[in-house]
């Protein structure tokens, strides 16, 4: 008797054990969209990855532009933009060194074909003009009406590099045109490797006059003389996407939106001429 009554004892743990297991299930893996929140079972959120962010070489000139640029391209696609500013000759210099990043945007094609004839850079997009000027202190005491006042013996004249920054290039054809590049270079103060840079001496006072463009006259500290369309440099902003982009969808849409009515909406805020112009017609 006692081993019937043990037997039936078995019997009901084993069934209570089988009822206790049919009754726990584990739930399947709910598929995910890229960017989407999804969720398990539990309700807890389950993030997803973040799209990459783009890495962005751009002149040191376009800054004020190109933030807002950026912001605005993330704020409608959810990509992160990461700039990298520099002098267009250092940014080169960095692509072929790291062959790491996803757009390339100068102050001039000039800089820009020369890194598409390194192979770091595609086809590129035409955003807007950068236009030299003569800069001079508030209320030009020195009394500076044309370049060739640059030559002038004992004024203090602020330029960019000519290796590193496209207005330093500029102002070197201009000069070498009007043949006075000897005497302009008695008076340089600085050959700064970015225009921001030449801004600075403009505002502290250390230069009578420099070479800059257009939208970096801040009117609090400067005038601005205009040069001749004739005699002038006029540049182009470009912006592509580099050779060696790991996101390369993305890195297109970027430069559509900095080339679009929207992103050229933010270099006109900034004081550029924006792309195409009659004014400038021809210039690439």
């Amino acid at each position: 008797m006692r081993c019937k009554h043990m037997g039936a004892l078995i019997l009901l743990l084993v069934a209570g054990l089988l009822l206790v297991a049919g009754c726990t299930t584990t739930p399947s893996p709910t598929p995910t969209t890229p960017g989407v929140t999804s969720t398990i079972a539990t309700g807890t959120p389950v993030p997803t990855a973040a799209p990459a962010a783009l890495i962005v070489f751009s002149g040191a000139g376009l800054k004020g532009a190109m933030d807002e640029v950026g912001e605005a391209f993330t704020n409608k696609t959810g990509i992160p933009v990461q700039y990298n500013y520099a002098g267009a000759g250092t940014l080169i210099s960095q692509m072929n060194l790291t062959r790491k990043g996803d757009v390339f945007v100068s102050g001039s094609t000039v800089e820009y074909r020369n890194a598409m004839n390194q192979s770091l850079v595609g086809p590129y997009r035409m955003v807007a003009y950068h236009v030299p000027v003569i800069a001079v202190v508030k209320g030009n005491p020195k009394t500076i009406t044309n370049l060739t006042d640059f030559a002038r013996p004992g004024l203090k004249i602020a330029l960019g590099d000519v290796d590193a920054t496209a207005i330093g290039k500029a102002g070197a054809k201009i000069f070498k045109r009007l043949n006075i590049t000897a005497a302009v270079e008695k008076n340089v103060v600085t050959r700064a490797p970015t225009i921001n840079e030449v801004v600075v001496y403009m505002n502290t006072g250390q230069a009578d006059a420099a070479l800059l463009t257009l939208d970096q006259i801040d009117e609090k500290t400067m005038d601005a003389v205009p040069i001749p369309v004739k005699q002038n440099e006029i540049l182009v902003v470009p912006v592509g996407v580099t050779t060696f982009s790991e996101n390369t969808e993305a890195a297109q849409e970027f430069v559509e939106f900095v080339a679009s009515s929207e992103g050229k909406s933010f270099f006109a805020a900034q004081g550029f001429p924006t792309f195409p112009n009659a004014t400038y017609a021809g210039v690439t």
